[in-house]
């Protein structure tokens, strides 16, 4: 089983079913493989979705992807896991937001895992795995 992380512009490309992520994630599906999100993911997501003109739609709609993605939570090696990222981009003069951490801390303490990003940010992780399903 492949196990992808979706970042919080590919999630918001599948809850808009936008460039081809959404099908894409239903194939992985079907396939017996895992899509999921970090927890920093969701908070975005919650927190564009509470801001929309169409708050209750997109409410609706991310608490239906939630029945389909795994959400991977934090916990204490995954904060540890952050602070290791953040000073190891720092060193390199390359500091990305806090939520990107977060989302790279995530994937490197699950480990074997594809990060789907169109995001630049988390290319310069050192380990991660990265794909972009925006087609």
């Amino acid at each position: 089983m492949t196990r992808f992380l979706l970042d919080t512009g590919i999630a918001g490309l599948y809850l808009d079913r936008k460039r081809g992520v959404f099908e894409r994630a239903e194939a992985e599906v079907a396939k017996g493989n895992r899509v999921g999100i970090a927890a920093a993911v969701l908070a975005e997501l919650a927190y564009r979705a509470e801001g929309s003109p169409k708050r209750e739609r997109n409410l609706a709609a991310l608490r239906q992807a939630l029945s389909v993605w795994k959400l991977w939570l934090p916990d204490t090696e995954t904060a540890f896991e952050y602070g290791r990222i953040a000073l190891e981009l720092k060193k390199l003069g390359r500091p990305i937001g806090q939520n990107d951490i977060w989302i790279a801390a995530t994937a490197r303490v699950l480990g074997n895992i594809r990060v789907v990003t169109m995001d630049a940010d988390l290319a310069v992780v050192p380990g991660l795995t990265i794909e972009n399903w925006a087609i």
